[in-house]
């Protein structure tokens, strides 16, 4: 099973960022994520168990950028980190999120 698909951030230790909008999303053309005032867009394939990816957005509507990682493990979580260039490493936990069938 591959990190593709949304999560929802549970966790973000040392920083309180994990708010109920939290999320990251994998898709096979990059993805984006939200927390709290940190938001993104990420750039690159997002296969396999793990991946390690670049992104820019904004933090607190000011531009930002950075790296990130997530890798997904045994229990089916997802831990990984949003890392801010020349500033902040954000760890994170996440969980899949519930997806639901009826259309909006």
């Amino acid at each position: 099973m591959s990190v593709q698909g949304k999560w929802r951030v549970v966790e973000t230790p040392d920083h309180d960022m994990a708010g109920a909008g939290s999320y990251i999303l994998f898709t096979d053309k990059g993805g984006e994520f939200a927390l709290d005032c940190l938001t993104g867009a990420i750039h690159g394939r997002c296969e396999g168990d793990a991946v390690e990816f670049t992104w820019d957005g904004s933090d607190e509507m000011e531009p930002a950028r950075g790296r990130g990682w997530a890798e997904k493990l045994l229990d089916g979580s997802l831990e990984g980190e949003i890392c801010l260039e020349n500033g902040d490493d954000i760890p994170f936990i996440a969980r899949r999120a519930a997806t639901s069938s009826t259309a909006c």
